[in-house]
């Protein structure tokens, strides 16, 4: 899937791409899938701000997505839709004539498409099935983690992961090599959809303005060099000089070591861990 160029007939549009809509064919979004979404803009249930720079943008809906996906002997594929809560594209599939349900499109899938699940399904792409019956080497995506709570390791635009091996220190496990490069083990009855996400060109799409970027809910964000002393820790000095910032370091507006800290704290899932993410990388 390629992206869509523009003719430079402004500041903002030179350089300027988006997505290419032709997979899409379906506009309108299924209505009994849909649930309202309340724009938080980065507040907590207090009212404080926790995330910074969000706010405003295009009221949007929820899309329930099935992520679990399980138990499928067969389902149709009916209309291939835009999710304006994800970089991936979402799938409409009609189960065994009775039910519908939006699953992630993964690259390729197309309207007719037949789909299944479950430990009888064919190995093929856009099946899910649990790990063990999956082949060495296969590129998957939407991996369980959790059983039963439903795929949350590798969901969005372009991302894949591949089943490394069936034969690992621990009973019952696979080693699944994740996008970051991290090799970890998963449960073997947990499942996983055959092939990778779709809408790969999603990284390539260039915003070009700052209006843009606004109707999809960000905010402005302001250096923290520009600031004064009170308001961030590298603000003040004279005229451009970032005194403060080679004095003391990259901080976080809070006063805390940036770019280089390492923060993570998770003990139990770390001893799941075959290989770190950044081990064995060139520098």
């Amino acid at each position: 899937m390629a992206v869509k160029l523009y003719k430079p007939t402004t500041p903002g549009r030179r350089g300027m791409t988006s997505r290419d809509t032709s997979a899409i064919t379906k506009q309108s979004p299924e209505r009994s899938l849909i649930v309202a979404k309340k724009a938080g803009s980065g507040r907590n249930n207090q009212g404080k701000i926790t995330v910074r720079h969000r706010g405003g943008g295009v009221k949007r809906f929820y899309r329930l997505v099935d992520f679990d996906f399980k138990a499928v002997t067969s389902a149709v594929v009916t209309a291939i839709e835009y999710d304006p809560n994800r970089s991936a594209n979402i799938a409409l599939v009609l189960i065994e004539n009775a039910r519908k349900a939006y699953i992630l499109a993964g690259s390729g899938m197309k309207v007719g498409d037949q789909l299944a699940s479950g430990e009888s399904a064919e190995v093929r792409k856009g099946n899910r099935l649990p790990l063990k019956n999956i082949p060495a080497g296969t590129q998957i995506y939407n991996i369980e983690l959790v059983l039963g709570k439903g795929g949350q390791i590798a969901r969005s635009a372009g991302t894949k992961a591949q089943l490394v091996s069936k034969e690992s220190s621990q009973i019952g496990f696979v080693q699944v090599k994740l996008p970051s490069g991290e090799v970890r083990l998963v449960h073997e009855n947990c499942q996983a959809t055959i092939g990778i996400v779709g809408n790969e060109a999603h990284q390539n799409i260039k915003y070009g303005s700052a209006g843009r970027r606004r109707r999809l809910g960000w905010r402005p964000a302001v250096r923290g060099s520009a600031m004064n002393p009170v308001d961030h820790p590298h603000g003040g000095g004279e005229g451009a000089q970032a005194t403060s910032i080679f004095k003391y370091g990259q901080k976080t507006p809070w006063g805390k070591p940036a770019l280089g800290l390492k923060t993570r704290r998770r003990k139990l899932t770390d001893a799941m861990i075959v290989r770190g993410r950044k081990q064995g990388r060139r520098r």
